[in-house]
């Protein structure tokens, strides 16, 4: 670990001859914003970073350091660390034009001016609550280091959220996608999609190695969004599917899924151009599908069907059912025949003396009358 940080301290150092333009407003530091390879593991990403902030003049940029090698440390995702650096890289860089040059300085004001400041600028609500929660936990940082007081968080700042439905294909449309799609390698990637609630990035990061045909399930070992693994189980359809691509697929590839002439994964972006080409080809385009609404579908149809819901949260690998109960309102189909069973009798305008007490209830009062008179 020792080697580790001095190799690292160097890599700071080293980037001291380096020119920078002159730092006079605040728009210059949004546009230092960048964002390193996938590929990259932990360290290379901090050194990334490093090297990036050694250019740069923040008020408490020690402390920032301080922080982003902690998180290195307990192994954060290179993706985290970038998000969180340039979330620092704004938070800072507002100190900054306001004249604070120290972060002893920051108060619960400066928080709320970042809150406001990211509203102004248009940004969407989840991104600003997620560029909250990095100041909060850099915050959270200093104060056990005794940097700033604790009072400095008081009452909890809550953003209200829109909470959106699942969007999820229509099966007429869904149909009409499969019926356009052309090779085996498309065919198999949008229907294991379709048939495991994989996320998008979950699939390509998956190898040969973790797709077992005999027991008709792929094995995920790091989930894409939290980390988590679990299993998922292949429909029949989509083991036809697989089988057709298989036999096309170059053996010598780690990868299950990957693009032609290429020795690496398939990008997003590539796999999302894939699917988007089929949308077209559909007559779908306006409906603003995405790959990520195969996830959305393949949950809303194992609901319909009767799956409880606690089997469902660990197919799609929620860590929190309430993400998945979202899903039981787009299919509960309960409410939905209690609806037009009680719409039913509106139309025929027979609901006059309807608002009397239940039947059910009405006979065990009339009982419980009875008992009473009798004794």
């Amino acid at each position: 670990m020792m080697n580790m940080d001095i190799n690292l301290r160097e890599a700071v150092i080293s980037t001291d001859n380096l020119t920078d333009p002159p730092l006079k407003s605040f728009d210059y530091y949004q546009t230092r914003l960048r964002f390193g390879s996938h590929s990259d593991g932990s360290i290379e990403a901090l050194q990334k970073i490093l090297k990036q902030m050694s250019r740069l003049d923040l008020p408490g940029k020690e402390h920032a350091e301080d922080y982003l090698r902690h998180m290195a440390r307990c192994n954060r995702r290179p993706r985290t660390l970038h998000s969180r650096w340039g979330t620092l890289l704004i938070f800072l860089g507002l100190l900054k034009a306001n004249g604070k040059t120290r972060l002893e300085e920051v108060t619960r004001r400066d928080v709320e001016a970042f809150i406001e400041h990211e509203q102004d600028r248009g940004i969407k609500i989840t991104t600003v609550r997620l560029r909250l929660t990095g100041v909060q936990s850099f915050l959270r940082h200093l104060a056990e280091e005794g940097i700033v007081s604790r009072d400095i968080f008081g009452k909890r700042i809550r953003l209200q959220l829109p909470e959106h439905l699942p969007r999820a294909m229509d099966p007429d449309d869904l149909q009409k996608l499969l019926s356009v799609i052309e090779g085996s390698r498309d065919r198999a990637m949008i229907l294991v999609l379709l048939r495991t609630g994989m996320r998008i990035g979950e699939l390509l990061n998956t190898k040969a190695i973790d797709v077992h045909m005999k027991e008709r399930r792929i094995e995920i070992y790091e989930a894409a969004k939290n980390r988590l693994g679990r299993v998922v189980y292949l429909s029949e359809d989509a083991i036809i599917a697989l089988k057709a691509w298989l036999e096309e697929r170059n053996p010598w590839e780690d990868y299950l899924f990957y693009s032609r002439g290429n020795t690496d994964t398939m990008s997003y972006s590539t796999a999302r151009c894939r699917f988007k080409k089929y949308i077209i080809k559909a007559g779908l385009d306006h409906k603003g599908y995405t790959p990520h609404t195969l996830r959305h579908t393949f949950a809303t149809e194992l609901l319909n069907v009767g799956m409880r819901l606690e089997c469902l949260q660990v197919l799609l690998g929620h860590r929190n059912i309430e993400e998945t109960r979202r899903y039981a309102r787009l299919t509960d189909k309960t409410r939905e025949e209690e609806y037009f069973r009680a719409m039913a009798v509106i139309e025929r305008g027979d609901n006059r003396g309807n608002d009397r007490c239940d039947p059910e209830l009405e006979a065990i009062f009339e009982k419980a009358k009875l008992c009473t008179e009798y004794r």
